[in-house]
């Protein structure tokens, strides 16, 4: 028994830390000064789970897999999958790069900042919801690319940086893909928000 709960020790502490951010092009030097910056959200090319099939395909097949089981509830469930993207997943990257990012550099990041002369890519690239089943867990993974671009140039980038498998996790149960997968987002952004505090200064 001592082992069994070591061995789930284990595996939930390497969801939690097991996250890789790797600097592509660019610096951050340049956002010295600046007071705001729009950010918009990229799903064009997603993918799901560890096959990286596309989003479309696997909404199909979860949306078949749900209503063979029970009619009805793979529209249900598709219902809170979209509708997850504004209400859950962008709402908790906002508000933890606004808590920690905002903070730390005095930039105000927007989704409605028109008039900022940079723009934030948030290209969502992969997302493994995960999974919940009371006693065991894996923890929801999303990985990102977050481009810094001209707003006026969307093709002149600044800063590239990549996230991959930022987990979502969370104390006790949460039987929600939606919810998992947000604070997948809410790591991501605590993570790039921490490392924008390193290199403003």
């Amino acid at each position: 028994m001592k082992n069994y709960l070591l061995l789930i020790i284990i595996v939930l502490g390497s969801n939690i830390y097991a996250q890789k951010e790797k600097v592509k092009s660019g610096t951050v030097d340049f956002l010295k000064g600046q007071s705001k910056m729009k950010v918009i959200f990229d799903y064009s090319n997603l993918k799901i789970n560890a096959d990286s099939i596309t989003e479309a395909e696997y909404v199909k097949k979860k949306i078949v897999d749900l209503n063979g089981k029970n009619a009805g509830n793979g529209d249900i469930w598709n219902d809170k999958w979209t509708g997850a993207k504004e209400s859950i997943w962008e709402p908790k990257f906002m508000e933890l790069l606004t808590k920690y990012g905002a903070k730390s550099t005095g930039i105000s990041f927007s989704e409605n900042a028109t008039d900022a002369p940079y723009t934030m890519i948030v290209k969502v690239d992969w997302i493994y919801p995960g999974w919940d089943a009371f006693v065991m867990k894996q923890a929801a993974k999303v990985s990102t690319t977050i481009s810094i671009v001209d707003s006026n140039n969307f093709e002149d980038k600044k800063f590239v940086v990549n996230y991959k498998e930022a987990p979502g996790t969370q104390f006790g149960n949460n039987y929600s893909d939606e919810s998992r997968i947000g604070e997948g987002f809410a790591k991501t952004a605590k993570t790039f928000s921490k490392m924008l505090e390193k290199k403003i200064k």
